[in-house]
């Protein structure tokens, strides 16, 4: 598995909660249980994507302003996390934020995807790119762990 299989395989679990949440309605059992795995699930994969994607990145040239863009996206994510924690689970704007994360994720997804692993690629080495992945993956496992 490399990086990009990695964070991909994430992507799609968090693509996955968003829309079982935005199914949900109401302060219940199963709104705060999915919203509690997507909020840990976020959280991880910021901090691991930015420790084993990001960082190893963000010294080249061509990658810099994606590496930047996509930490700046991170720090929205939690910014959105923050209000939908302030939020009454049972209220319309928390429905509302969710809406707004779930654009904002979808969206940052696509950034990466489509735009940051083409070049990515180009600048790791296979080896690196495998590597990363295991150090990607020992980060999210850890850092679920801590939650």
């Amino acid at each position: 598995m490399n990086i990009f299989e990695a964070i991909r395989q994430d992507h799609e679990k968090q693509r996955s909660l968003l829309k079982i949440l935005a199914e949900t309605s109401g302060d219940t059992p199963a709104r705060q249980e999915y919203y509690q795995e997507l909020k840990d699930q976020l959280e991880s994969h910021a901090i691991a994507e930015e420790r084993f994607f990001y960082s190893p990145l963000i010294d080249t040239d061509e990658a810099i302003e994606l590496s930047r863009h996509g930490m700046a996206e991170h720090h929205e994510i939690d910014e959105l996390l923050e209000k939908l924690d302030e939020t009454d689970m049972s209220s319309s704007g928390w429905l509302h934020h969710l809406k707004a994360l779930q654009e904002l994720v979808e969206h940052h997804f696509n950034d990466e995807e489509q735009d940051f692993f083409p070049i990515a690629d180009k600048v790791l080495s296979k080896q690196q790119k495998n590597h990363l992945a295991k150090e990607y993956r020992d980060e999210m496992q850890a850092e679920l762990h801590e939650h």
